[in-house]
């Protein structure tokens, strides 16, 4: 079975999983617009910026609008129950994520370039973890012993 398969495949198993992303999506953007606001802020009265704040400001000045409008796109996809399956929207979200992961690291660069170098490889790490067990929820096989687990919802409890 091919990676398109298995993800097609993933999907007819999860009927909610369309709408749970879009819930997660919500949160990440509103978290990065916070995130962003905090991050700018201590800049704004700064006659000069170094290059990793300058840096940080720029970025966020992309990607705070941008998941503006994502959340208000991802609200409304939450309301008709959907994705808009936009390419305009998906190239906004990669723009958007980018950016303010840029400047996210680009201000912990301007405290100090240890905290930057941290920041990129805990999201390195978290990346990892977050694939690794998004993989092994969506791809388990059901097995016996997850049917006699299920719960009440039909559910398997997840591995420990």
């Amino acid at each position: 079975m091919d990676e398109d398969e298995r993800y097609r495949a993933a999907w007819s198993r999860q009927p909610g999983l369309e709408q749970e992303w879009i819930s997660q999506n919500i949160l990440m953007y509103g978290g990065l617009i916070g995130i962003g606001i905090v991050m700018v802020q201590p800049f704004l009265t700064v006659s000069s910026l170094d290059l990793a704040a300058l840096i940080c400001v720029v970025a966020f000045s992309v990607a705070i609008p941008l998941l503006a409008g994502l959340v208000l796109v991802t609200h409304q996809e939450a309301f008709m129950r959907r994705a808009s399956g936009s390419k305009l929207v998906t190239i906004a979200q990669s723009v958007a994520v980018f950016f303010a992961f840029t400047g996210i690291v680009s201000g912990f660069w301007h405290v100090t370039w240890m905290a930057g170098v941290g920041v990129l490889v805990a999201s390195a790490l978290a990346l990892a973890v977050h694939s690794a067990g998004y993989s092994k929820l969506m791809f388990r096989r059901a097995g016996p012993e997850a049917s006699a687990s299920a719960g009440s919802d039909g559910s398997a409890d997840a591995e420990r």
